[in-house]
């Protein structure tokens, strides 16, 4: 009676159950390019570790399409730079023809004074010339009565009719030279107007064109950066022909062979993980009364003899497996029996599983988890 008291009195002190399994994340392990198959380099429950290299892709295809991606790259730096250089190029040349515009307009406003001088300068001679030829014809008229009285010699009659004559050509010659100055002012006047238009012109449009060449300098840097992500996506194809494991772990269902033609997201194997495995231990709902996360383990592994781990408690589930399964249970039916419901409790082994480097635990085993709810 004594020690039937006393074991009662000590299995207070733990909660435990053979409903627990080891759990882990199985990788599966598929392609993320298509290709054919070169090598295969693991067969089935072979042991592999992280990053080892599982099987090849022919990688032809897309070493042509990286180069491919490189030489779009470098046409389009090419280009960027081109374009980039044309900015201030483009600035230096705006300013330059506003500069020079403006200098037109200086001096087509210099063309029309000169032109207008030279127009008063011409309207001079031609009162000039009128009054030579004033002074001519009233010599001819004074020297007409003189030369048929022969007062005169006709050598100087004739001599005042030529210059008459001369004086009066010389009036319309200045005449002329009066309408060609006017014709240059009205011309000057026009270059003025083209220079003042082109000025303006050149103000308004020199920063368009300069806000214009640096629109297609980013546009040429934005194609550089595609062209830089095609590249890193074709060197991430290139590298993806390479298939490794994600995790250290023992292959299985292995279903690739050497000449398979892949696409991309087929499965190829699986890989079982040796680390990073915890427990999940199906406790009944009247054994986690004094249950917490944080409380101490000891965990029986039948397959290894008996052999114990220490874990911890992580987590309680949210709720019963019956009420997470595919069917669950519709109570309001009528049909209700009570039975005692099962939580998943999840433990993590707390001392490192391969510490002799065996690596024995595998996913799916049987143990026997005793938590110290006291």
């Amino acid at each position: 009676i004594i020690g039937a008291a006393l074991f009662y009195w000590h299995s207070t002190f733990t909660e435990s159950t053979d409903d627990a399994q080891v759990d882990g994340d199985l990788y599966q392990v598929s392609a993320r390019v298509a290709g054919q198959v070169i090598k295969v380099y693991v067969d089935d429950n072979q042991e592999v570790k992280a990053g080892q290299l599982l099987a090849e892709i022919d990688p032809k295809d897309y070493q042509v399409a990286l180069e491919q991606a490189q030489a779009n790259l470098a046409s389009a730096q090419a280009s960027a730079i081109q374009a980039t250089v044309n900015v201030p190029i483009t600035s230096v040349t705006a300013s330059t023809s506003v500069s020079t515009t403006s200098s037109d307009v200086q001096g087509a406003q210099a063309a029309i004074a000169q032109a207008q001088k030279q127009e008063q300068a011409a309207q001079a001679r031609v009162a000039q010339a009128k009054a030579n030829q004033i002074k001519s014809d009233l010599d001819v008229e004074r020297y007409t009565p003189l030369v048929q009285k022969d007062v005169i010699s006709k050598q100087q009659y004739d001599g005042a009719v030529a210059v008459a004559a001369g004086n009066k050509a010389a009036v319309l010659e200045a005449e002329a030279q009066v309408i060609a100055q006017q014709a240059a002012v009205t011309q000057a006047l026009q270059r003025l107007a083209q220079a003042r238009s082109q000025s303006s012109e050149s103000i308004r449009n020199g920063p368009e064109q300069v806000k214009a060449q640096q629109a297609k300098a980013n546009a040429a840097l934005a194609d550089v950066k595609q062209a830089q992500a095609k590249v890193d996506q074709a060197q991430l194809n290139l590298s993806y022909t390479r298939i490794t494991a994600p995790a250290t772990g023992i292959v299985n269902k292995k279903n690739v062979q050497v000449g398979a033609n892949l696409s991309v997201g087929q499965d190829l194997l699986t890989i079982i993980p040796l680390t990073n495995l915890w427990v999940t231990a199906n406790f009944k709902e009247t054994q986690l009364q004094k249950m917490k996360p944080g409380q101490h383990v000891t965990i029986k592994v039948d397959a290894l003899g008996g052999r114990k781990f220490n874990g911890t408690v992580t987590q309680i589930g949210g709720a019963t497996g019956s009420r997470l399964s595919l069917f669950p249970p519709e109570n309001a039916t009528g049909n209700y029996v009570k039975v005692v419901q099962r939580i998943p409790v999840r433990i993590d082994f707390t001392n490192e599983q391969q510490e002799n480097g065996d690596y024995k635990l595998r996913p799916g085993f049987s143990v026997t988890p005793e938590v110290d709810v006291k």
